[in-house]
């Protein structure tokens, strides 16, 4: 796993994906947050999160697009198939090589609020809590977008069916609000919602359910990946 690990944050490097993340997610968070805090005078972090949120539904399926697509397309996946590094370690080792670019992306990102503590009284726990929410969410994206990927070789399509499933699980919240607040339906859905609990968080309030959500389903992906392979490897 480690050796797949080094192997894929090398590549992110020596082709141009991770220097284009890198510049994309920075420059777009600088903007985000003299938009939202500079120009407006505001030091609320939630506005800036939430942006960074939908921003991320597309930059990370752009990042994860070539994880194993291009592996397909340059015909280098059967000595990934024929290595002894097992199924699981393979995937577990890619997606955590595309989470520490995104996590360390965003972390560094959010050192610019540190700019507004001489300025304006900053709350912590909100400030912790959106980071927090933003990891959980960017894990769950980014194994979706490893499962696309290992679905087909072309990375474009790869890229364009993680965002209409990630859109589509961000787009549930939409629908549940159009539903009244007294069905069942609407409970479901808001339970089922990626953005719906990510809202608790930025408000402030750590809920062990939706850290629970996210895990599970960041799992659910990845196990699908890794049964994709396993299927791979033994046909």
């Amino acid at each position: 796993m480690l050796a797949i690990f080094k192997r894929e944050i090398r590549a992110y490097f020596t082709g141009v994906i991770g220097y284009v993340f890198m510049v994309a997610f920075l420059a777009v968070a600088g903007v985000v947050f003299a938009y939202t805090t500079l120009f407006s005078m505001s030091s609320d972090v939630t506005t800036y999160y939430t942006m960074m949120l939908l921003f991320s539904a597309i930059a990370l399926p752009i990042l994860t697009m070539k994880s194993f697509s291009e592996e397909k397309k340059m015909k280098t996946e059967q000595l990934l198939l024929t290595s002894p590094v097992s199924i699981t370690g393979m995937v577990v080792g890619k997606f955590l090589a595309a989470y520490a670019m995104f996590a360390s992306a965003l972390l560094f990102t959010s050192l610019y609020f540190l700019l507004l503590i001489p300025y304006a009284p900053l709350k912590l726990a909100i400030l912790v809590g959106n980071i927090i929410a933003l990891l959980l969410v960017g894990g769950v994206f980014i194994t979706i977008g490893l499962f696309v990927s290992s679905l087909t070789e072309n990375q474009l399509s790869a890229a364009v069916g993680s965002i209409v499933i990630i859109a589509a699980m961000l787009g549930i919240a939409l629908v549940a609000a159009l539903i009244p607040e007294n069905y069942a339906i609407r409970f479901v859905l808001e339970g089922l919602s990626v953005f719906t609990r990510f809202q608790g968080f930025v408000n402030g309030y750590f809920e062990i359910s939706s850290i629970v959500y996210y895990l599970s389903v960041a799992a659910i992906f990845l196990y699908l990946t890794i049964r994709v392979y396993d299927r791979r490897r033994y046909n």
